[in-house]
Protein backbone atom coordinates (compact mmCIF):
# COMPACT_ATOMS: atom_id res chain seq x y z
CA UNK A 1 0.00 0.00 0.00
CA UNK A 2 1.15 4.00 -0.90
CA UNK A 3 1.43 5.72 1.87
CA UNK A 4 -0.13 8.92 1.79
CA UNK A 5 1.64 12.57 1.50
CA UNK A 6 1.39 13.37 5.05
CA UNK A 7 3.02 10.03 6.11
CA UNK A 8 1.66 10.80 9.80
CA UNK A 9 0.62 8.05 12.17
CA UNK A 10 -1.22 7.44 14.85
CA UNK A 11 0.01 4.59 17.20
CA UNK A 12 -2.74 4.48 19.76
CA UNK A 13 -6.38 3.86 19.70
CA UNK A 14 -9.07 2.21 20.99
CA UNK A 15 -12.55 0.81 19.68
CA UNK A 16 -15.59 -0.92 21.32
CA UNK A 17 -13.85 -3.68 21.74
CA UNK A 18 -12.36 -2.47 24.92
CA UNK A 19 -13.39 1.10 26.58
CA UNK A 20 -13.45 3.35 23.08
CA UNK A 21 -16.97 4.25 21.55
CA UNK A 22 -16.71 3.80 18.16
CA UNK A 23 -16.64 0.90 16.03
CA UNK A 24 -13.06 -0.07 14.50
CA UNK A 25 -14.18 1.09 11.21
CA UNK A 26 -14.74 4.20 12.68
CA UNK A 27 -11.30 5.11 14.07
CA UNK A 28 -10.17 4.16 10.50
CA UNK A 29 -12.40 6.61 8.66
CA UNK A 30 -11.49 9.36 11.51
CA UNK A 31 -8.13 8.51 10.24
CA UNK A 32 -8.43 9.07 6.75
CA UNK A 33 -10.43 12.43 7.49
CA UNK A 34 -7.49 13.58 9.66
CA UNK A 35 -4.91 12.74 6.79
CA UNK A 36 -3.34 9.81 8.50
CA UNK A 37 -1.13 7.06 6.30
CA UNK A 38 -1.41 4.48 9.51
CA UNK A 39 -3.48 4.17 12.42
CA UNK A 40 -3.01 1.43 14.91
CA UNK A 41 -5.87 -0.54 17.14
CA UNK A 42 -4.64 -1.04 20.43
CA UNK A 43 -7.12 -2.04 22.71
CA UNK A 44 -7.21 -2.83 26.06
CA UNK A 45 -6.14 -6.97 26.59
CA UNK A 46 -8.61 -7.49 23.40
CA UNK A 47 -7.59 -8.18 19.59
CA UNK A 48 -11.49 -7.81 18.75
CA UNK A 49 -11.30 -4.59 16.78
CA UNK A 50 -8.33 -5.55 14.67
CA UNK A 51 -9.69 -7.55 11.77
CA UNK A 52 -12.37 -5.07 11.19
CA UNK A 53 -9.75 -2.47 11.27
CA UNK A 54 -7.60 -3.97 8.90
CA UNK A 55 -10.86 -5.14 6.27
CA UNK A 56 -12.13 -1.03 6.40
CA UNK A 57 -8.46 0.26 6.34
CA UNK A 58 -8.15 -1.62 2.81
CA UNK A 59 -11.02 0.05 1.69
CA UNK A 60 -10.11 3.73 2.69
CA UNK A 61 -6.18 3.54 1.98
CA UNK A 62 -5.47 3.45 5.63
CA UNK A 63 -2.53 1.23 6.87
CA UNK A 64 -4.07 -0.79 9.89
CA UNK A 65 -1.50 -1.82 12.65
CA UNK A 66 -2.90 -4.67 14.26
CA UNK A 67 -2.14 -3.84 18.29
CA UNK A 68 -2.85 -4.86 21.91
CA UNK A 69 -2.49 -2.56 25.15
CA UNK A 70 -1.73 -4.93 27.78
CA UNK A 71 -2.44 -4.15 31.50
CA UNK A 72 0.15 -5.40 33.86
CA UNK A 73 1.65 -4.31 37.12
CA UNK A 74 5.01 -3.60 39.25
CA UNK A 75 5.93 -1.87 42.33
CA UNK A 76 1.88 -1.23 43.23
CA UNK A 77 1.73 0.90 39.72
CA UNK A 78 -0.61 0.04 36.87
CA UNK A 79 1.70 0.18 34.09
CA UNK A 80 0.58 0.07 30.30
CA UNK A 81 2.37 -2.02 27.58
CA UNK A 82 1.81 -1.50 23.58
CA UNK A 83 2.31 -4.34 21.35
CA UNK A 84 2.57 -3.85 17.73
CA UNK A 85 2.19 -6.11 14.86
CA UNK A 86 1.36 -8.87 16.82
CA UNK A 87 0.00 -12.40 15.24
CA UNK A 88 -3.54 -11.94 16.28
CA UNK A 89 -4.37 -15.11 15.66
CA UNK A 90 -1.87 -16.66 18.14
CA UNK A 91 -3.84 -19.52 20.16
CA UNK A 92 -1.52 -19.20 23.56
CA UNK A 93 -1.82 -15.29 22.68
CA UNK A 94 -5.35 -15.67 22.72
CA UNK A 95 -6.05 -17.59 26.14
CA UNK A 96 -3.31 -15.32 27.50
CA UNK A 97 -5.66 -12.60 26.78
CA UNK A 98 -8.62 -14.07 28.09
CA UNK A 99 -7.32 -14.57 31.09
CA UNK A 100 -6.30 -10.93 31.62
CA UNK A 101 -9.78 -10.43 30.30
CA UNK A 102 -11.26 -12.51 33.55
CA UNK A 103 -9.24 -10.31 35.75
CA UNK A 104 -10.30 -7.15 34.42
CA UNK A 105 -14.31 -8.73 34.68
CA UNK A 106 -13.04 -9.58 38.98
CA UNK A 107 -11.69 -6.33 38.82
CA UNK A 108 -14.91 -4.44 38.00
CA UNK A 109 -17.25 -6.44 39.80
CA UNK A 110 -15.13 -5.45 43.31
CA UNK A 111 -15.46 -1.97 42.23
CA UNK A 112 -19.18 -2.08 41.59
CA UNK A 113 -19.32 -3.54 45.29
CA UNK A 114 -17.42 -0.57 46.19
CA UNK A 115 -19.33 1.69 44.61
CA UNK A 116 -22.38 0.61 46.23
CA UNK A 117 -20.78 0.51 49.71
CA UNK A 118 -20.26 4.42 49.15
CA UNK A 119 -23.76 4.85 48.83
CA UNK A 120 -23.82 4.65 44.94
CA UNK A 121 -27.09 2.94 43.12
CA UNK A 122 -25.35 0.90 40.57
CA UNK A 123 -24.79 -2.73 38.77
CA UNK A 124 -22.54 -4.12 36.48
CA UNK A 125 -25.32 -5.47 34.56
CA UNK A 126 -26.37 -1.26 34.02
CA UNK A 127 -23.08 -0.54 32.94
CA UNK A 128 -23.40 -3.26 29.89
CA UNK A 129 -26.77 -2.05 28.93
CA UNK A 130 -25.52 1.64 28.87
CA UNK A 131 -23.47 0.25 26.27
CA UNK A 132 -26.78 0.63 23.88
CA UNK A 133 -25.10 -2.87 21.94
CA UNK A 134 -24.39 -6.65 23.13
CA UNK A 135 -21.67 -6.88 24.63
CA UNK A 136 -18.89 -9.71 22.66
CA UNK A 137 -17.18 -12.36 24.67
CA UNK A 138 -14.11 -11.02 23.77
CA UNK A 139 -14.80 -7.37 24.42
CA UNK A 140 -14.00 -5.85 28.01
CA UNK A 141 -15.55 -3.21 30.36
CA UNK A 142 -13.33 -0.71 31.34
CA UNK A 143 -13.67 2.04 34.07
CA UNK A 144 -14.29 4.41 31.00
CA UNK A 145 -17.49 2.80 30.96
CA UNK A 146 -18.56 3.05 34.57
CA UNK A 147 -17.46 6.40 34.87
CA UNK A 148 -20.06 7.52 32.07
CA UNK A 149 -22.77 5.66 33.65
CA UNK A 150 -22.03 7.60 37.06
CA UNK A 151 -22.02 11.32 35.19
CA UNK A 152 -25.52 9.80 33.33
CA UNK A 153 -26.82 8.68 36.92
CA UNK A 154 -26.07 12.08 38.09
CA UNK A 155 -23.46 11.04 40.83
CA UNK A 156 -20.65 13.05 38.77
CA UNK A 157 -20.85 15.93 36.60
CA UNK A 158 -18.25 14.43 34.18
CA UNK A 159 -15.84 11.80 33.72
CA UNK A 160 -12.67 13.74 35.20
CA UNK A 161 -15.11 14.30 38.54
CA UNK A 162 -16.06 10.14 38.24
CA UNK A 163 -12.25 9.20 38.19
CA UNK A 164 -10.70 11.65 40.60
CA UNK A 165 -13.13 10.93 43.54
CA UNK A 166 -14.43 6.95 42.29
CA UNK A 167 -12.19 5.36 39.98
CA UNK A 168 -8.58 6.79 39.38
CA UNK A 169 -5.85 4.72 41.76
CA UNK A 170 -5.84 5.80 45.43
CA UNK A 171 -9.37 6.97 45.06
CA UNK A 172 -12.57 6.20 47.03
CA UNK A 173 -13.72 2.50 44.41
CA UNK A 174 -10.23 1.57 43.05
CA UNK A 175 -9.09 -1.43 42.66
CA UNK A 176 -6.34 -3.40 41.59
CA UNK A 177 -6.08 -7.41 41.73
CA UNK A 178 -2.35 -9.19 40.97
CA UNK A 179 -1.48 -8.90 37.17
CA UNK A 180 1.14 -9.72 35.01
CA UNK A 181 4.63 -7.89 35.52
CA UNK A 182 5.66 -5.44 32.40
CA UNK A 183 8.19 -7.83 31.22
CA UNK A 184 5.99 -11.31 31.31
CA UNK A 185 3.90 -9.03 28.96
CA UNK A 186 6.51 -7.66 26.60
CA UNK A 187 7.45 -11.33 26.59
CA UNK A 188 4.08 -12.45 25.38
CA UNK A 189 4.20 -10.12 22.42
CA UNK A 190 7.55 -11.05 21.14
CA UNK A 191 6.24 -14.74 21.39
CA UNK A 192 3.45 -13.45 19.66
CA UNK A 193 5.54 -12.27 16.76
CA UNK A 194 5.10 -8.80 17.77
CA UNK A 195 7.21 -5.46 19.18
CA UNK A 196 6.53 -4.47 22.70
CA UNK A 197 6.67 -0.68 23.45
CA UNK A 198 6.28 0.94 27.08
CA UNK A 199 3.18 3.13 26.73
CA UNK A 200 2.65 6.63 28.19
CA UNK A 201 5.76 6.64 30.71
CA UNK A 202 4.57 10.23 31.96
CA UNK A 203 1.62 8.79 33.91
CA UNK A 204 3.80 7.17 35.87
CA UNK A 205 5.27 9.67 37.54
CA UNK A 206 8.26 7.81 38.17
CA UNK A 207 11.19 7.32 35.63
CA UNK A 208 13.29 5.37 38.09
CA UNK A 209 10.75 2.86 38.04
CA UNK A 210 10.43 3.75 34.07
CA UNK A 211 14.41 2.99 33.37
CA UNK A 212 13.85 -0.19 35.58
CA UNK A 213 10.93 -1.74 33.51
CA UNK A 214 13.01 -0.86 30.60
CA UNK A 215 15.92 -2.32 31.49
CA UNK A 216 14.06 -5.97 32.83
CA UNK A 217 11.87 -6.36 30.02
CA UNK A 218 13.87 -4.86 27.34
CA UNK A 219 11.14 -3.35 25.03
CA UNK A 220 12.15 -2.40 21.56
CA UNK A 221 10.34 1.48 22.18
CA UNK A 222 8.67 3.43 24.43
CA UNK A 223 5.70 6.40 23.96
CA UNK A 224 7.13 9.46 23.55
CA UNK A 225 4.58 11.59 22.44
CA UNK A 226 1.28 11.50 23.97
CA UNK A 227 -1.79 13.02 24.82
CA UNK A 228 -1.40 14.03 28.42
CA UNK A 229 2.40 14.40 27.96
CA UNK A 230 3.82 17.59 28.11
CA UNK A 231 6.83 19.23 26.16
CA UNK A 232 9.29 18.48 28.98
CA UNK A 233 7.76 14.92 29.19
CA UNK A 234 8.76 14.76 25.37
CA UNK A 235 12.29 16.13 25.88
CA UNK A 236 12.88 13.68 28.72
CA UNK A 237 11.77 10.40 27.36
CA UNK A 238 13.63 11.62 24.07
CA UNK A 239 16.55 11.56 25.91
CA UNK A 240 15.81 8.12 27.39
CA UNK A 241 14.89 6.68 24.19
CA UNK A 242 18.23 7.80 23.03
CA UNK A 243 20.41 6.34 25.82
CA UNK A 244 18.82 2.87 25.71
CA UNK A 245 18.57 3.00 21.97
CA UNK A 246 14.37 2.72 22.00
CA UNK A 247 12.11 3.19 18.87
CA UNK A 248 10.13 6.40 19.59
CA UNK A 249 6.53 6.16 19.60
CA UNK A 250 3.21 8.23 19.70
CA UNK A 251 0.00 8.34 19.45
CA UNK A 252 -3.75 9.93 20.70
CA UNK A 253 -4.49 7.04 23.03
CA UNK A 254 -8.15 8.19 22.02
CA UNK A 255 -11.06 6.85 22.89
CA UNK A 256 -14.24 8.64 21.85
CA UNK A 257 -15.60 11.81 23.44
CA UNK A 258 -17.77 11.56 26.68
CA UNK A 259 -20.02 14.44 27.54
CA UNK A 260 -18.46 16.21 24.79
CA UNK A 261 -14.89 15.94 26.37
CA UNK A 262 -12.63 13.50 24.05
CA UNK A 263 -10.80 11.07 26.68
CA UNK A 264 -6.86 11.02 26.24
CA UNK A 265 -7.00 13.37 22.66
CA UNK A 266 -8.31 13.33 19.24
CA UNK A 267 -7.10 10.74 16.80
CA UNK A 268 -4.41 12.56 15.22
CA UNK A 269 -3.38 14.44 18.03
CA UNK A 270 -0.12 13.01 18.36
CA UNK A 271 1.51 11.71 15.64
CA UNK A 272 5.08 9.63 14.32
CA UNK A 273 6.53 9.13 10.86
CA UNK A 274 5.62 6.38 8.38
CA UNK A 275 9.41 5.42 9.37
CA UNK A 276 8.22 4.65 12.61
CA UNK A 277 6.31 1.46 11.02
CA UNK A 278 9.46 0.10 9.48
CA UNK A 279 11.41 0.20 12.46
CA UNK A 280 8.51 -1.52 15.29
CA UNK A 281 8.22 -4.51 12.00
CA UNK A 282 11.69 -4.54 11.96
CA UNK A 283 12.09 -5.15 15.67
CA UNK A 284 8.78 -8.43 15.62
CA UNK A 285 9.47 -11.32 17.77
CA UNK A 286 13.17 -9.75 18.85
Amino acid sequence: MVMNQEGLCDLHTHTQASDGLHKPAENVHFAKQKGLAAIAITDHDTIAGIEEALRVGEEDGVIVVPGIEISTRVDDQDIHVLGYYIDFHDQVFLRRLEELRSTRERRNELIISKLQQLGVSITLDEVINHLGRPLRADESIGRPHIADLLVHKGYVSNMREAFDRYLAEGAAAYVSLPRITPAEAMNWIREADGTPVLAHPGLYKNDDLVRAIIEEGRPAGIEVYHSDHSEADEERYMLMAEHYELIMTGGSDFHGARQGVIFHGDIGNRTVSAEVLSLLSSRRGI
